[in-house]
């Protein structure tokens, strides 16, 4: 019979937990923050251009990866980090009750990007070093899985009990400092259980200094750079997101915008008004629970489908319209919108979550494309790290113009040029190269 200890570093009892942890610091500073920063009545421009710039972190993690092999082990890095973001929550928490927590609140984000993408090169670390290859695909469903319960929790759960502690009558900031509060004790809960669950984690060979980090990159960026038609793949990675990034904020914003203002008006924290006909908890239901769900069902129907049909040129124009042709519900419920008659909360769930269907489905393809066809070789994990990079980059500017362009355009006329910013998404996938042959087999590589 296995030991305690043996049973605690069983794959099933760390690996749900771990992705988890990842989960939930990338939901808060996504998501979560900008829910926050919309329901204490900043502009959607103010909101977009103070926090997408953040998700420049998760970009740089191929520089600096590296270096943490040289010191510790993987597992210290990741209970560290853990504790370092609970903190940071609680200093977030602290701020909201000084008049200039806008500003802190932003330089806490930062540090918590920080930390998040360092506590996700480890824990990926941890994985692939500790499980053999078999065993990675047996867990891979359970990784996706729960880094998705992660975003549950942070845009449901935490904007949930911001909502419903407005409803019973507790100040914005307040009821704010005390859902952050909840997910301060989330983290440093995760961080315990894994000081005795998590295994270190191997390092196959320790770098001897940080010259030898930085040789061993150059080599890797050198060679990443001498793959054929990288241009036109890279060109690619950089397209497909480019409709999907102008959302990614704006999406929830405009859900929760007041009607006057053109929004669907789930802003509500005490009584339901003609400008907020629904609550911000019906917001954190739709947009955190359900679509959070519906998004985890179709990624795994996307998988299916390419397992089964191959990644070819044919299946990944199709992927590319599944992604972007969906981003229409929200112009049809911009349509929608009036101040006589709000629009339904079963029509609202229907039409985010069908937006929300198509972009799990469709994303798999991008990542399958960098997987399959760009990251191959020498350095198969270092390459397919640095295109993650790269289509996190597209990211930034699109999505720190669409606050900008949603206030200046009005709702409508944005999701319109949504529309038409995706269709280069599409272009992308028409005429993106396929050097290792996949679209004549009709096979996957990996």
């Amino acid at each position: 019979m296995p030991s305690l200890r043996e049973r605690l570093r069983s794959p099933f009892a760390w690996v749900p937990t771990a992705y988890l942890a990842e989960g939930i610091p990338f939901a808060m500073v996504i998501w979560v923050a900008g829910t926050m920063f919309k329901d204490l009545g900043h502009s959607d421009s103010e909101i977009t251009m103070s926090t997408a710039s953040i998700g420049i972190m998760w970009s740089l993690k191929p520089l600096y990866a590296g270096f943490l092999d040289m010191f510790k082990t993987k597992r210290f890095w990741v209970i560290t980090m853990q504790l370092v973001l609970a903190g940071l929550l609680g200093l977030w928490a602290t701020s909201l009750a000084l008049p200039n927590y806008f500003v802190i609140a932003i330089l806490l984000l930062w540090l918590m990007a920080f930390a998040s993408a360092t506590q996700d090169i480890c824990i990926d670390g941890v994985y692939i070093t500790s499980l053999n290859a078999s065993a990675q695909g047996k867990f891979m469903g359970l990784q996706g899985a729960f880094w998705n319960a992660g975003r549950i929790f942070a845009t449901a759960v935490v904007v949930g009990v911001a909502g419903a502690l407005q409803k019973s009558g507790l100040d914005a900031r307040a009821a704010w400092a005390t859902a952050l509060a909840v997910s301060m004790g989330a983290m440093a809960l995760l961080a315990a259980y894994h000081y005795w669950t998590l295994p270190p984690g191997s390092t196959s060979e320790r770098p001897a200094n940080a010259l030898a980090v930085a040789n061993t990159f150059k080599d890797q960026f050198l060679d990443f750079l001498k793959k054929p038609q990288i241009l036109g793949m890279l060109t690619f990675v950089l397209l497909y997101r480019m409709g999907e990034g102008f959302l990614l904020l704006e999406a929830p914003l405009f859900m929760q915008g007041q009607v006057t203002n053109g929004g669907l008006g789930m802003c509500a924290t005490t009584a339901v008004t003609a400008a907020c006909p629904h609550m911000l908890e019906s917001k954190a239901l739709i947009d955190g629970l359900i679509s959070t769900i519906v998004s985890l069902a179709f990624g795994l129907l996307g998988g299916i489908f390419a397992g089964k049909y191959g990644l070819n040129r044919r299946t990944l124009v199709f992927m590319a319209l599944c992604l972007n042709l969906p981003h229409i519900t929200f112009y049809i419920l911009s349509c929608m919108v009036t101040t006589e008659a709000p629009v339904s909360l079963p029509v609202i769930a229907a039409l985010v979550t069908l937006e929300k269907a198509g972009y799990s489905f469709g994303f798999v393809a991008n990542m399958l494309y960098m997987m399959q066809q760009i990251s191959p070789g020498k350095y198969h994990m270092t390459h397919y790290a640095f295109c993650t990079a790269i289509m996190n980059l597209t990211l930034i500017p699109t999505q720190m113009a669409s606050g900008v362009l949603a206030d200046h355009l009005g709702f409508q006329t944005f999701f319109l040029f949504v529309m038409v910013a995706s269709i280069p998404s599409i272009l992308g996938a028409f005429f993106a190269p396929f050097p290792n042959n996949l679209e004549d087999t009709g096979a996957s590589k990996t």
